[in-house]
């Protein structure tokens, strides 16, 4: 398997969906406590990215083993990453365990070196990672998957990478973890648009694996009208965080990606079309998240 192939079963061209919130709760740390717990922080980063890497490579490998029906066959053998360029199934299966070995293993190590919360949060995370490509039924064939996907990655992340730089004076506490999903609504919902953008784009494909995603039971048009909800409740989270001082005033600054987003919006709903216009989905993620994250640390960095 060539350096290219690996980085594409793994798509790594997501991982801003998770990066980026774990940037956004070390911040959030310091802008409130004044700390921050390097090590855990690069145990836990290291952790995370091998898991988020196995979970999407699991996602690839789970499609590709499910994909026997007749119609279902041209995805496997011309849109999976594994049929299309002719990888072993059985090294993708031994990749994805020992991705999840180490990552448990380091996950195990911080458990120990900060508390029980840790170990409530990472076991959510992993039940949610396995069982959303494998199982009987996956959480991606169902109408929840956007849900899990924006919870899991906008802000247990978020979340986690609050308590390992405070865990030894703060602590979890309901009022935390709740200042930090009003905070990280921005970044939920826009991962959660993106997850709904890739099945309206796959609608027919998803038919032909038997998926039965929220698009399924809303109907395009709907389905289209959720997109821009999600946006819109982002938005709305985070003049919420910012009213409430759960983030900087200059966090703000990141209203500015509301023309773009609005116009990646309509031309994606104009045309949902995976090869054409579902980049723009990814896009928009990149350009909130992104813009975010830097606006955060301009008001934590001028205290402002």
């Amino acid at each position: 398997m060539s350096v290219a192939n690996f980085l594409e079963l793994v798509e790594i061209k997501a991982k801003t969906a998770s990066v980026f919130p774990f940037l956004l709760g070390s911040l959030y740390a310091w802008y409130h406590y004044h700390q921050l717990h390097l090590f855990e922080l690069v145990i836990f980063f290291i952790a995370m990215l091998l898991f988020n890497m196995a979970v999407d490579a699991n996602d690839n490998y789970q499609d590709y083993h499910r994909a026997t029906k007749t119609e279902a066959l041209r995805y496997r053998e011309a849109t999976n990453i594994i049929g299309r360029e002719n990888i072993s199934p059985k090294l993708v299966g031994w990749l994805i365990v020992i991705m999840v070995v180490i990552s448990a293993a380091l996950g195990l190590w911080m458990v120990a070196r900060t508390g029980w919360p840790l170990l409530l949060l990472g076991l959510f995370s992993y039940i949610v990672g396995y069982t959303y490509a494998g199982g009987p039924r996956p959480i991606s064939t169902t109408p929840f998957g956007e849900f899990f996907s924006g919870f899991t990655m906008g802000y247990v992340i978020w979340l986690i990478a609050v308590y390992v730089n405070v865990y030894d004076t703060v602590g979890m506490t309901w009022t935390l973890a709740g200042m930090v999903f009003v905070a990280s609504g921005l970044a939920q919902c826009a991962i959660a648009a993106l997850m709904l953008a890739n099945n309206i784009a796959d609608e027919a494909e998803d038919k032909a694996l038997n998926r039965r995603t929220i698009v399924y039971y809303l109907g395009r048009a709907k389905s289209l009208a959720f997109f821009k909800g999600l946006y819109l409740t982002g938005y709305l989270a985070l003049l919420l965080a910012v009213v409430n001082g759960w983030l900087p005033k200059l966090a703000l600054l990141s209203l500015v990606t509301v023309i773009p987003v609005a116009k990646n919006v309509g031309a994606f709903a104009a045309q949902p079309v995976k090869a054409k216009t579902f980049i723009l989905a990814v896009k928009n993620l990149f350009i909130v998240t992104a813009t975010l994250v830097v606006s955060v640390w301009l008001g934590v960095w001028l205290n402002i």
